[in-house]
């Protein structure tokens, strides 16, 4: 068991730093605009519902979400479809993006303003929150003239997804053979078993992840890495129970499969956590 203290120190370290790092479920919408780099705007986005979380139509102007004019030039803007203004709203002229990152509506109109010209440009459709965090691209560059902004096309972040998934396999499972030899288990048909096993529940384990994180966001991955990786444990543990044993290269030393899954997984879970952190795709 004195091998197990570092890594359960090492996972009490991580709980807080991680529920620190997200203190709550935060959805976004997120809106990329191409052809209006030279023009000066701000974006909303205009809800199908009067409120949402602190927005709503009674939201009064703060200065610090920008200009009063601007506030006011949304506030009064009168939509034909019965959409609200409820209060958020961004000037995107320098990154060419908006992003609505707490409580955005569920359905939505996107409306931009041109303050040099006093005119705005929305979009015919509406659209809706389609992940945890949904991303959206605009190709806007004839909507100062139009009044019209082309329609919106679905940009979830699928290659940076792969990336972190890609790189939670391999590392963690490298980790886990790594750790097989620690063990003593280096008989050729007991790593072949352990890469398997192992192999088989870490692409499980982080699809299910992936799915996770798309409709639920990082809070619930974090959760249910724990509840999942505990489940691997589990059926890691009895696999390795069960098998390893009988190609033990010295059957007068004790083997112990159940430590090493135990042991195993907490490392692969903390692997995972630091690797979800660090490659773009999950927070």
């Amino acid at each position: 068991m004195k091998r197990l203290l570092p890594f359960l120190l090492l996972l009490t370290l991580l709980i807080p730093m991680t529920a620190g790092a997200d203190a709550g479920p935060k959805p976004s919408v997120n809106v990329t605009f191409h052809g209006l780099e030279d023009q000066t705007y701000y974006v909303t986005l205009l809800s199908e519902r009067d409120s949402t979380g602190p927005w709503s139509v009674s939201q009064n102007y703060e200065e610090y979400y920008g200009p009063r004019d601007v506030w006011e030039a949304f506030n009064n803007y009168e939509d034909p479809d019965g959409f609200y203004f409820i209060g958020c709203y961004e000037e995107c002229s320098d990154d060419q993006t908006f992003a609505w990152t707490y409580y955005p509506p569920q359905v939505f109109k996107v409306l931009v303003y041109f303050p040099e010209t006093d005119t705005f440009a929305v979009t015919e459709d509406t659209y809706e929150r389609y992940a945890f965090h949904s991303y959206f691209k605009c190709n806007a560059g004839a909507a100062p003239e139009t009044g019209l902004l082309a329609p919106l096309h679905k940009d979830y972040l699928f290659g940076q997804e792969i990336l972190s998934f890609l790189a939670r396999v391999v590392i963690t499972l490298a980790a886990e053979m790594a750790l097989a030899l620690v063990f003593g288990f280096r008989a050729k048909k007991q790593l072949k078993i352990i890469f398997w096993v192992n192999l088989a529940t870490q692409i499980i384990l982080n699809l299910a992840l992936n799915i996770i994180n798309f409709l639920f966001g990082g809070w619930a991955f974090v959760l249910g890495y724990f509840v999942m990786e505990a489940v691997v444990f589990l059926l890691e543990g009895l696999a390795f129970a069960a098998t390893l044993h009988k190609w033990d290269r010295k059957p007068e030393r004790k083997a112990h499969p159940w430590v090493y899954a135990l042991t195993a997984n907490g490392t692969s879970l903390l692997l995972g956590l630091f690797i979800s952190q660090h490659i773009p795709g999950i927070f």
